[in-house]
């Protein structure tokens, strides 16, 4: 009779247990909204994945509205200004006021205008140069990590030379034996010296993909080697391939304001580099005229902010295991939040 009455007992605090786990059980909306689960709008659905998760990806979609609106700055100069950024237009170190919204240089040109056309220049060498040792970058890569055997190592001879070649020092030795070093002299050096890296990154992970059941078993089915290197390769280096082109865009925009700076650039072109080169030579600091000075400098600041947050979007959706530790930590918080432990993880 004692066993029934004990048997009894702990089916009914079983139950009471079951009860109060199911009354304490969040519903779907509190789970979602302490999750921090962000539905995505029901216009993305005609979308891509991945178009769809860039889309919703705050970090790039700042990114992109940030360089766009550079791009047509500097596309569009004609429209926002009706000054010639190689001509005065006022009178010497004027402050930024309603005829020139951004002050003028010693010179008196407006400096409004010179950021504007300025920026088509700096743009072109820095997209050019990032692109193009981009691009040869994957294709060195894919290739000498795919085919392997005397393909590799002859592609790997090559990127070693690269890596050793320093690029700006280069530049500084073509200046010299040139009166200027013009902003396509300073891209295309740029653009053969900077590709090494991206390569030797991509070579490695190609490496490691070949070996794959996915290539494996396209390889089996008879698919033609280019096409297992655009459709199965190729996707999955995605964000190498972007990283390279970010970093090597920002690179190559630094590097020619840089050199422009210390006055290795012509002088004569309108470029952020220029201006800056110029507003030193000016002194410009000395007399107080910050406007000649900040607004080049904020440009080249906000294109580089731009390129990273388009960097790191990327990084995002492509990366699985940058996209599962996020997803973890919000359960973590939301088990902890709950009085659970989050050992597991």
């Amino acid at each position: 009779m004692a066993d029934i009455t004990q048997t009894a007992s702990s089916s009914l605090l079983d139950r009471l247990d079951d009860a109060a786990l199911a009354s304490a059980a969040p519903s779907q909306i509190e789970l979602i909204r302490e999750l921090r689960i962000k539905q995505k709008p029901g216009w993305t659905s005609r979308l891509s994945p991945s178009v769809a998760a860039f889309v919703t990806n705050k970090k790039g979609m700042i990114g992109v509205i940030i360089l766009l609106a550079m791009i047509l700055f500097s596309i569009l100069a004609p429209m926002f200004s009706e000054y010639n950024p190689h001509r005065r237009a006022g009178k010497p170190h004027v402050a930024p006021g309603y005829e020139h919204v951004l002050g003028t240089t010693r010179m008196g040109k407006d400096v409004y205008t010179q950021v504007a056309y300025g920026g088509r220049i700096s743009l072109a060498v820095g997209f050019g140069a990032g692109i193009a040792a981009a691009v040869i970058g994957l294709a060195i890569g894919i290739s000498a990590g795919y085919f392997g055997g005397r393909v590799d190592d002859i592609l790997t001879f090559f990127v070693n030379v690269v890596l050793v070649l320093p690029g700006l020092p280069l530049i500084i030795v073509i200046a010299s034996l040139v009166d200027s070093a013009g902003p396509l002299v300073i891209g295309i050096v740029l653009a053969l010296t900077g590709w090494g890296w991206p390569a030797r990154t991509i070579r490695t992970q190609t490496l490691s993909l070949r070996t794959r059941e996915f290539v494996l078993s396209a390889e089996l089915m008879g698919e033609k080697k280019w096409r297992i290197i655009f459709k199965e390769i190729f996707p999955n280096m995605l964000s190498f391939f972007m990283g390279g082109l970010v970093l090597g865009t920002i690179s190559a925009i630094l590097a020619e304001a840089a050199l422009s700076f210390i006055g290795l650039g012509d002088p004569n072109a309108v470029t952020w580099g220029t201006m800056l080169y110029w507003a030193q030579n000016n002194m410009a600091l000395q007399t107080g005229a910050w406007w000649e000075i900040w607004p080049p400098a904020v440009a080249i600041m906000l294109t580089g902010a731009a390129l990273v947050m388009i960097n790191f979007a990327v990084d995002e959706i492509t990366n699985p295991q940058l996209k599962a530790s996020r997803g973890i930590g919000g359960i973590k918080r939301f088990l902890r939040s709950r009085g659970r432990s989050a050992d597991v993880f």
